[in-house]
């Protein structure tokens, strides 16, 4: 049998079917339209998701006949949401984790309740992206709508819904609602008495790895899944890809290079720190039982390279055409050795934490009539970097140990990036074999839940692998640490400066 994990992200959906030795059987993924309304408004169609998700789910179940898929579980990312009716028709769009809509909603979080309150309750900071701030806009913008909501459903109840089992999230994803205690580990009676929601028109909450029920047969055959395959609850995307890579002790980070460059560090404590809210850092349980995490990131990552390619690389991409080479490798093989001249404030699409300003611009300091593409291009992988690692610092501060860093993503197949990395941070940067570390963490839960796995940690021994570990060279650190300095000094100066433009 195969245990199968999807990863539903804003912009696309992954499905990987894996044996249990942790062996990729096949994958396929699909993308759907991202629309906005107005600006600031980002919206998902549940149709077109779930027509990908349908797709991808029978694109692999089909293309391991020998191997049936017998459980399933999902990987999210979170906040989005989407109301429907009693019929379990969805009555608006997906309001996505990057819509910008709810801005007032979370003012008034900050007046009524205070940020640290919220912190404190939900291990959130207050930012108007969570699930809780969208209900609240839509039922002020939107009463038709909102009054003839049954259930408002993110991403991972959806699909579940879709499957035919009852509309279940796991605690991880519940806690990106901003309506969650999570000390209790239970729907906030406090925040959401406050904002006036129901806790009936809200999903079930379960533990990751619990199964929720047994996927109908029709659905099942239409899917090209075996009859009796169950689902079982996933988890939010950063905590699945914890799992998926290992990083689930003190201790041990994630470090996810996609789109957006993500560290997350697992704790065997709750750490609801004051160095973590100021930072806007959240602390979640992880999809490890007894485990949390903790999470920073820059918003830009990976998405930087990507401005340049399209941008400045036009030959390298011709190249690439010709000769069959990745556009990426002929791009990094010009970058400069060492810690670059040029230093990037990498706020092309606003700043990630610890200042979580959507609203700052980029920047490039320390040209002249002397800069290379090669010292742009070291100083793209230097400063997002430099950018993740004042919230490394920020967790370190607040107590969370950080000794090790698991990395998968596009950004791991870099050595020389993994290499930049473990240099900055000063600390071993391993890659894991499988870069699809979100879609092998659910695999993981739903193998554990259905008995495939005796334990959790048996799962893990069989199917995460790792391979190169980068040490830093502590020379090249104390170097680093230098721009790293500077880096500090402008980086509120410049996201100030930026709101002007």
């Amino acid at each position: 049998m195969s245990l199968l994990g999807l990863d539903i992200g804003i912009t696309g959906c992954k499905a990987v079917a894996f044996n249990p030795e942790g062996e990729m059987l096949a994958q396929a993924y699909r993308e759907y339209r991202l629309y906005q309304p107005q600006p600031g408004w980002m919206e998902l169609d549940p149709a077109e998701v779930w027509a990908a998700v349908a797709g991808v789910i029978r694109q692999v179940a089909t293309a391991v006949p020998g191997d049936p898929v017998q459980a399933l579980s999902v990987s999210t990312h979170g906040e989005s949401v989407v109301p429907v009716d009693a019929q379990g028709q969805p009555r608006y769009g997906f309001i996505t984790a990057i819509d910008t809509r709810a801005g007032e909603q979370a003012r008034w979080w900050d007046e009524r309740l205070g940020k640290e309150r919220i912190f404190r309750i939900t291990g959130m900071p207050l930012h108007p992206m969570y699930t809780v701030n969208k209900l609240m806009w839509l039922r002020q913008h939107e009463p038709q709508v909102f009054a003839a909501a049954h259930r408002f459903l993110c991403m991972q109840d959806f699909v579940f819904h879709q499957l035919g089992l009852p509309p279940t999230m796991d605690r991880t994803l519940a806690t990106r609602t901003m309506a969650f205690d999570v000390s209790r580990l239970a729907w906030s009676e406090e925040v959401l008495e406050l904002a006036q929601l129901d806790v009936a028109r809200l999903s079930q909450v379960r533990p990751s790895g619990t199964v929720i029920g047994e996927i109908p047969t029709a659905v099942a055959e239409e899917l090209g899944l075996a009859r009796g395959a169950v689902g079982v609850t996933g988890g939010h995307d950063q905590p699945s890809g914890a799992l998926g890579c290992g990083a689930v002790a003190e201790g041990i980070a994630m470090d996810s290079t996609g789109t957006v460059e993500c560290v997350a560090v697992a704790s065997p404590r709750l750490v609801l720190a004051p160095e973590l809210m100021e930072s806007n850092l959240p602390i979640a349980p992880h999809t490890a039982p007894g485990m949390y995490l903790v999470l920073g990131y820059s918003s830009t990552g990976g998405a930087l390279l990507r401005w340049y390619r399209d941008n400045f690389a036009r030959a390298e991409q011709q190249e690439a055409r010709r000769t069959g080479q990745d556009v990426y490798d002929l791009i990094l093989q010009q970058a400069t050795p060492g810690p670059s001249p040029v230093l990037i404030l990498p706020h092309f699409v606003g700043a990630g934490t610890p200042s979580m300003d959507a609203a700052s611009k980029g920047a490039i300091l320390g040209l002249d009539l002397s800069t290379t593409h090669g010292q742009i291009i070291k100083a793209i992988l230097d400063s997002v970097s430099y950018e993740v690692k004042l919230s490394v610092d920020a967790m370190e501060a607040a107590g969370i140990a950080v000794r090790e860093l698991r990395a998968f993503g596009g950004g791991a197949k870099s050595p020389l990036w993994l290499q930049t990395k473990a240099d900055i941070f000063g600390k071993p940067v391993c890659a894991v074999a499988v870069s699809e570390a979100p879609c092998l963490g659910v695999a993981i839960l739903a193998g554990v839940a259905t008995g495939v796995f005796a334990s959790l940690e048996e799962a893990l021994a069989q199917m995460v692998r790792i391979g190169r570990t980068y040490e830093p060279d502590l020379a090249l650190h104390e170097r680093y640490m230098e721009k790293f300095a500077v880096f500090q000094q402008v980086y509120p100066t410049l996201a100030e400066l930026n709101h002007r433009l």
